[in-house]
C-alpha cells in the first residue's frame, strides 16, 4: 500500500460516527459534498465552464454542466463524463474539479451529467439519462465546442457502467456521431458475479460491503439487465477503450474481467491498475497526492488512442 494510501484510509477510518450508509440519504449527499471539497484539488483554471438543461423523458431535465480549456477550438472529439457515486451519492459539483482536470489535459471539452439518482428513481433511470444526454449531444455538436469528429464516453465506478452502457446503446442504434474511445475508471461491470476482490477488500479500504450494499438496497439494480450490468449484453462492436482499476477496490475482479472480455470480442482496450491504490481515486488528488498521476497515465492513454483514431483532425 503506497504511504499516502495508508495515510488517508487512517483517517477515514478513524472518523467516529454514523457511517454514510446510516444516514438518511439527503444527509449522506451533504456530508459527502463536503468531504469531497477537501478531498479533491479545486476546479483550478478554466476557460469554460458553463451548466445547461436538455429536455429527458421524466419530468425532470436533465442538467449538464461543460468544461473547456479554452473559448474557442476547431472541431474535434468531445468528452462526456458520466459521474460515479453509488447511484445515489455523486453529481457534477463533486465532479467538476476532475472533468476540469480531464479537459486541461486532454485539450478537450467536457461534458458532465447529472444523470437521476436512486433512492427517488430506480434502474434503470439512470441509463437512461445518460443515454439520452449522450444522444442530444452528438446531435446538437454545431452548437458546443468540438463533438463532431465523434465522442469520448468516460466515467467512473458506476458512472464507468454507464459509459460502458450508452456505448452499447449508441453502437445497436447509432446516434448522429459515432462514439469513438471509452474510459472506464473501476467499473461496475459485473454486477452478477462474486469475484474475489470483493472478500479481499470488504471493510477498510473506503468502499466497503456495507455501503455497496446500501447503494444496491436503494438502487435496485437487476444484474441481467446491461444498463446496470453491462457484462450481461454482447460486448462485440464496442468502441476501443481504456479500462483503469485500483488494486486495492472490491469492484477491482470486475474491471480486469471486463478489459479481458472485450479483448476476447475483439476491441481494443488497454487496461491499466493502479498499483497500492483505492476505489474513487480520481476525486481523491488533494487527500492522496499520488492519485494525480495515476489519472495522468490513464489520461495519456485515451489521448494516444484519440491519436490513432481516422476523425482525428490534424
Amino acid at each position: 500500500m503506497r504511504t499516502d494510501v495508508e495515510a488517508y484510509l487512517r483517517h477515514a477510518n478513524g472518523i467516529a460516527g454514523p457511517r454514510l450508509y446510516e444516514m438518511p440519504v439527503a444527509v449522506a449527499r451533504r456530508i459527502v459534498r463536503r468531504l469531497a471539497r477537501s478531498a479533491d484539488l479545486s476546479i483550478g483554471p478554466i476557460a469554460i465552464d458553463r451548466g445547461f438543461s436538455i429536455e429527458a423523458i421524466a419530468d425532470e431535465p436533465i442538467q449538464l454542466r461543460l468544461f473547456d480549456s479554452r473559448i474557442d477550438r476547431r472541431p474535434g472529439p468531445l468528452i462526456v463524463y458520466f459521474h460515479g457515486g453509488g447511484w445515489l451519492l455523486g453529481d457534477t459539483e463533486i465532479y467538476a474539479p476532475t472533468c476540469a482536470e480531464i479537459a486541461r489535459q486532454l485539450d478537450l471539452p467536457v461534458i458532465s451529467v447529472d444523470y437521476r439518482r436512486a433512492p427517488e428513481a430506480k434502474s434503470p433511470a439512470g441509463a437512461q439519462d445518460c443515454e439520452t444526454a449522450a444522444r442530444w449531444i452528438a446531435a446538437n455538436c454545431d452548437g458546443l465546442p468540438g463533438g463532431s469528429a465523434g465522442l469520448i464516453l468516460a466515467g467512473d465506478s458506476c458512472g464507468g457502467a454507464y459509459a460502458i452502457s450508452t456505448a452499447m446503446a449508441l453502437r445497436d442504434r447509432p446516434a448522429a456521431v459515432p462514439v469513438i474511445a471509452q474510459l472506464a475508471f473501476y467499473p461496475s461491470a459485473d454486477l452478477a458475479t462474486r469475484y474475489d476482490s470483493f472478500k479481499a477488500f470488504a471493510t477498510g479500504y473506503l468502499l466497503d460491503k456495507n455501503l455497496m450494499r446500501w447503494f444496491a438496497e436503494n438502487f435496485a439494480p437487476d444484474d441481467s439487465d446491461y444498463r446496470a450490468s453491462p457484462m450481461a449484453g454482447d460486448l462485440a462492436g464496442l468502441p476501443p477503450a481504456v479500462v483503469v482499476t485500483a488494486e486495492l477496490d472490491p469492484l477491482r475482479d470486475q474491471g480486469r474481467a471486463y478489459a479481458a472480455a472485450l479483448a476476447h470480442a475483439g476491441v481494443p482496450v488497454t487496461f491499466q491498475e493502479a498499483k497500492g491504490m483505492i476505489h474513487g481515486f480520481v476525486t481523491l488528488r488533494r487527500a492522496i497526492p499520488s492519485a494525480a498521476d495515476d489519472l495522468a497515465s490513464a489520461l495519456s492513454a485515451v489521448g494516444a488512442l484519440i491519436r490513432r483514431h481516422p476523425s482525428q483532425p490534424d
